[in-house]
């Protein structure tokens, strides 16, 4: 279910990372090409971006499928950004949420999306209602398993944990209380990305001149682009990229 992608690099419009690309986004959304769950991506879309010296993202998000948007074109061609991160759902289950449940979650600086499914969702992860104060609760965004993980990662970011930390602690929570979930989650704030791997693809492409994306899969045919080991924890600026495997969790 979904793809998503972030990327850092030089101004540009933001259609030549989510349209322009001949597998990009915008095909992925009906064609993807490393999607193992699922295979149409028409339940929402959506896209964060950084404005220069604005440390809060902007975003566009809908409910229905990103090709049938007729504003995005336009927004895409002439909106530049330094850094964005961008999304189309495949939903695990119905659900009234609409674009709400579209990615990228925002908090703070932050945009989150999550590629993958809780397993037995929501009964299997009521143990870890406890680890958040009750307000927390009420705010959350969506009623599906992306926006309680997202308000888990917005708590430890609160608490202390840089953006790899808080998602390798929800990743390793998630993945206790219901085995056999997928949990590739990914997120920038606007200045470094992180992601995880747990049973989905994920890719990341250097960009001659300076630049990183990352993403469920290559938007093009170049051979520069590095498949990302499962349980995997991806951290990445501009001009680096580290990888730091991630444990199962006890039995």
């Amino acid at each position: 279910m979904c793809r998503h992608i972030a990327y850092l690099g030089p101004e540009i419009p933001i259609g030549k990372v989510l349209l322009e690309p001949p597998y990009g986004l915008y095909r992925q959304s009906w064609a993807p090409r490393h999607q193992r769950h699922g295979t149409v991506n028409a339940d929402g879309f959506g896209v964060g971006w950084y404005a220069p010296g604005d440390p809060v993202p902007a975003r566009y998000r809908r409910a229905g499928p990103i090709w049938a948007d007729e504003c995005l074109p336009g927004i895409a061609r002439v909106v530049r950004t330094g850094a964005l991160l961008g999304a189309v759902r495949d939903a695990t289950e119905s659900g009234a949420d609409a674009e709400a449940a579209a990615a990228p979650f925002a908090g703070g600086h932050h945009l989150f999306s999550h590629n993958g499914a809780v397993r037995g969702w929501p009964d299997a992860l009521a143990p870890l209602t406890t680890a958040l104060p009750p307000v927390e609760l009420l705010r959350l965004a969506a009623r599906c398993d992306a926006a309680f993980c997202w308000a888990l990662i917005q708590h430890r970011l609160a608490v202390g944990d840089d953006q790899g930390r808080a998602l390798a602690h929800t990743v390793a929570a998630v993945a206790e209380a219901a085995p056999g979930s997928r949990l590739t989650f990914l997120m920038t704030d606007g200045t470094a990305i992180a992601a995880t791997t747990w049973g989905d693809t994920l890719f990341h492409l250097s960009i001659p001149g300076g630049g990183t994306v990352v993403a469920s899969e290559p938007y093009d045919d170049s051979p520069h682009w590095t498949e990302v080991p499962d349980r995997t924890l991806l951290r990445a600026t501009r001009t680096e990229v580290r990888l730091t495997p991630l444990e199962e969790p006890a039995p």
